[in-house]
């Protein structure tokens, strides 16, 4: 203004500034508080959320426990702690213990760490991770069976005492059993990994259930179960089982005899079994008869039966039929059989020629088909009160489910 000194004026002009500023300050901390407020608010509602799922997760943890104690498998550990705050809900259960009383005998499983885990969202989807080594004894008797892995993970959905699926997944597992003190260990199987899956996909829980389920092996052996999985295998077995009354806990011998007097069965939906050298699909169905004994039939396609035939170990079961004849029982094992003895080199000659008789029969009996591209030969395998035969040639017996 007219007559004010520069001093005057830049003091008024300061004021003003000053009276602009304020109020903004002031509006601009608003946000900021509120924004601090909703901070804190969700913070506290998620405290209370995991807690609240927390408990959820436990109480279904406890029910599966329960489930499975009046089923005859009762579970501790010598110390349980609970963790896994703000996403998850784990419980950690150390030297944990498995009391199987419903085997005869029975027996006891112990692992060195059992863990199960739950998302706050979904608190009812339980995933178990089992540390091993895991071991199986006798009750009152040192271990038998021991069990490793580099992974076992178990996942259970539903709510107890009905569950909806059930898998259990394996990376790398072994099976040994513990021979005598200083004999060391015989390997009973050995896996890249093994999958199991069950799931129930008609039915109820409480109401005639229908359940699927899926096994699959990788890179498996077992070279003590037969001369055919003495070599890498891989498996892939999809089967559904009907005629269930229920999923209550029971020995599966009970389910087995639900299956029976229903008239229920075994449907093989798919089976794919193979070997570097070898292939065997198929599908089928399989009834339980009132022995507890499988009827049914199951028709193959082969890949390879020249391989797989040297296996089945007839020539070796004719070998062993001349030396009973020849009343030199046990010959085969301890020494040269009869027909070496007769002639060296006999026997090899007469198992050669058996095989090739054999393989030769299969081609006859099979029909021409291909798997992959692969010529094959579709075969029946027929199980009769147990016994199983491919065409006319037994294999062996089945072990009765009841």
């Amino acid at each position: 203004m007219p007559g004010e000194s520069p001093l005057n004026m830049m003091q008024a002009q300061g004021r003003a500034a000053r009276k602009r500023s304020g109020p903004v300050r002031r509006r601009r901390l608003g946000p900021v508080l509120v924004a601090l407020a909703i901070v804190i608010v969700v913070a506290l509602a998620w405290v209370w959320l995991w807690y609240d799922a927390a408990a959820v997760a436990d109480r279904t943890l406890a029910g599966w426990l329960e489930r499975e104690a009046a089923a005859g498998r009762v579970y501790s550990c010598a110390a349980q702690a609970i963790g896994g705050f703000p996403l998850r809900i784990e419980a950690r259960c150390a030297d944990a213990a498995a009391e199987i009383r419903n085997n005869r005998p029975q027996f006891t499983a112990r692992a060195k760490a059992v863990t199960f885990a739950a998302e706050v969202f979904n608190p009812t989807r339980l995933i178990g991770d089992v540390t091993g080594p895991l071991t199986l004894a006798e009750r009152d008797k040192p271990p038998s069976l021991v069990a490793n892995w580099s992974r076992a993970r178990l996942t259970v959905r539903g709510r107890p005492p009905d569950p909806e699926s059930v898998s259990v997944r394996l990376d790398t597992p072994r099976l040994d059993r513990e021979a005598a003190p200083g004999a060391g260990a015989a390997t009973l199987f050995t896996a890249e990994r093994a999958e199991l899956q069950g799931r129930m996909i008609a039915g109820s829980p409480r109401d005639n259930p229908v359940i699927e389920v899926v096994l699959r092996l990788a890179a498996a052996t077992a070279p003590t179960l037969h001369p055919l999985t003495a070599r890498p295998i891989e498996v892939d077995i999809d089967v559904v089982l009907r005629g269930l009354k229920n999923l209550a806990p029971k020995p599966w011998a009970d389910r087995f005899r639900e299956m029976q007097a229903a008239g229920g069965g075994i449907e093989i939906k798919s089976l794919r079994i193979a070997r570097s050298d070898a292939l065997v699909v198929g599908i089928g169905n399989l009834s339980i008869n009132a022995h507890g004994r499988l009827d049914g039939l199951i028709r193959i396609a082969v890949v390879g039966v020249e391989h797989i035939v040297p296996d089945l170990g007839l020539d070796r079961a004719i070998e062993r039929g001349i030396d009973r004849l020849a009343g030199a029982n046990g010959a085969s094992r301890q020494g040269p059989s009869t027909l070496d003895r007769l002639m060296p080199g006999l026997g090899d000659a007469v198992r050669e020629t058996t095989n090739a008789s054999l393989i030769e029969n299969f081609k006859k009996m099979g029909q021409p088909t291909e798997i992959d591209n692969k010529p094959a030969i579709l075969l029946p395998l027929r199980v009769v009160d147990g016994s199983v035969f491919l065409g006319l040639l037994p294999l062996g017996a089945a072990p009765p489910l009841f």
